[in-house]
């Protein structure tokens, strides 16, 4: 999503390098969200540097995790991309969730609840459990933790 107004700021003070990848010559800021336009309304989905691309096609994660969440056992859910060594796929989707406490749900159950509701490139390749999620202040996954505990960094 690009922005252009008077409320959109000039540069980064004395970083000319970063505001000329961030503000284009027409004065438009690229604000790295993905977006899409639907009959008039603007939905941002989700953020560039969180975007897997597996088999060519783009996979949001938002899109899978809210997915994964509307599961009843889940709490909350994170997906990063990781990298396939040798494979024309490029990314694979790897989702970390968080279960309420004494759930039962297997991975198996959760594969199948995704299968149900995403096409098979956006579905996730492992499902891993987590006790917590680890979170900022304000509530936000970091997913780099997510990313050290199962040993591999995300493609972002």
């Amino acid at each position: 999503m690009w922005v252009r107004g008077p409320n959109v700021m000039k540069g980064y003070y004395h970083a000319p390098q970063e505001t000329a990848a961030a503000i284009n010559p027409e004065g438009w800021f690229n604000t790295r969200d993905l977006a899409r336009l639907e009959s008039g309304y603007l939905f941002i989905v989700g953020r560039t540097k969180e975007l897997i691309v597996r088999f060519g096609e783009n996979v949001y994660p938002a899109e899978v995790e809210a997915v994964l969440n509307s599961h009843p056992a889940v709490v909350r859910s994170a997906v990063i991309g990781r990298s396939v060594e040798g494979t024309e796929g490029g990314e694979e989707v790897v989702a970390f969730v968080q279960l309420v406490p004494s759930s039962l749900t297997s991975e198996a159950e959760l594969a199948q609840h995704a299968a149900q509701h995403l096409t098979p490139y956006k579905r996730p390749s492992q499902i891993l459990f987590v006790p917590s999620m680890p979170l900022t202040l304000t509530g936000k996954v970091v997913k780099d933790e997510l990313a050290k505990l199962a040993q591999f960094t995300p493609t972002s």
